[in-house]
């Protein structure tokens, strides 16, 4: 969360309930199987139960990314979507650590629906940004946690947006990661789980271990040549890459009444080979693009 917040707008400037599904509906026709809702944090919206429960009667597979703050007020709505994967946003395990990093008071809560989500039988994801000098020190308490508890940790490269004070020197790679987890464990105690399409993970497990964990390093190891996604955001507007400052503006065509299936096709059409074109990281300027909090994470 950035210290000063998030500038505020009207509501009138992000899609309505049926501007949701209406959008979702055209990108169904147009092939799309799966459908993740993300943040900022999605269950703050007061109609989110509605548009989770009318998104889930698409021919889709639905998802969700939260923080887990609010997960006890929704794990019946989850069950009614049919939904068998949660994915929470979680950069420690250290409970003062937490409240630095969130600028919340609410790491019991967030731990507490963790232990909930896995109890009521959902397959929980926790991905964890990690940051040089912030909480790289936690990278074997996270692969501890997964040899007692079935969550599938995904530790995820820092990378570069507006407001996060990114820099290159406060990367971890993936290289580093997987060689601090061979360090601690020895190499024939990880398994390298195998790859599904358009993974974005790396994924491993250590022998014997409920859970797994995974690697997502979108700066040092990209994959971006099986990556097959394109995301909407809350005020309607298309971004074929997490790093393109190139948006399409689908809501204001909606309203207009015009065909938005024409702007969806050509905005894919426009999707660069590889990292939204950008050559090196270390030149790049995420003061170009929006804010994570304002993509959705």
């Amino acid at each position: 969360m950035p210290e000063d917040g998030i500038a505020l707008r009207p509501r009138s400037h992000f899609m309505r309930n049926e501007e949701v599904l209406e959008i979702a509906k055209v990108f169904v026709d147009l092939g799309v199987k799966k459908i993740r809702l993300t943040g900022g944090e999605p269950l703050i919206r007061k109609d989110i139960d509605s548009i989770i429960i009318e998104l889930s009667k698409l021919p889709i597979e639905l998802a969700i990314t939260t923080n887990a703050v609010r997960v006890h007020e929704f794990v019946g709505v989850f069950k009614q979507a049919g939904m068998k994967s949660i994915n929470v946003s979680l950069d420690t395990l250290q409970l003062e650590r937490f409240e630095k990093i969130t600028r919340r008071d609410q790491f019991d809560q967030v731990m507490s629906n963790i232990e909930l989500l896995i109890r009521e039988g959902f397959l929980v994801k926790v991905n964890a940004v990690l940051m040089k000098g912030e909480n790289d020190d936690e990278i074997i308490d996270f692969i501890e946690w997964t040899k007692t508890a079935p969550v599938d940790v995904r530790f995820i490269e820092f990378m570069p947006f507006d407001g996060n004070k990114w820099n290159w020197d406060k990367k971890i790679s993936f290289r580093q990661i997987l060689d601090v987890i061979t360090e601690k464990y020895g190499e024939a105690a990880i398994q390298k789980l195998p790859a599904l399409p358009n993974d974005t993970a790396r994924n491993f497990k250590l022998n014997g271990a409920k859970g797994s964990f995974g690697i997502i390093s979108t700066v040092t190891n990209p994959f971006c040549d099986s990556c097959n996604r394109i995301r909407l955001t809350a005020d309607g507007k298309i971004k074929n890459c997490l790093f393109s400052n190139d948006e399409s503006d689908l809501l204001s065509a909606l309203r207009e009444g015009l065909p938005i299936k024409p702007l969806i096709e050509a905005a894919i059409k426009r999707k660069k080979y590889a990292k939204s074109g950008i050559e090196e990281f270390s030149d790049y300027k995420g003061h170009e693009n929006r804010a994570m909090i304002s993509i959705g994470g």
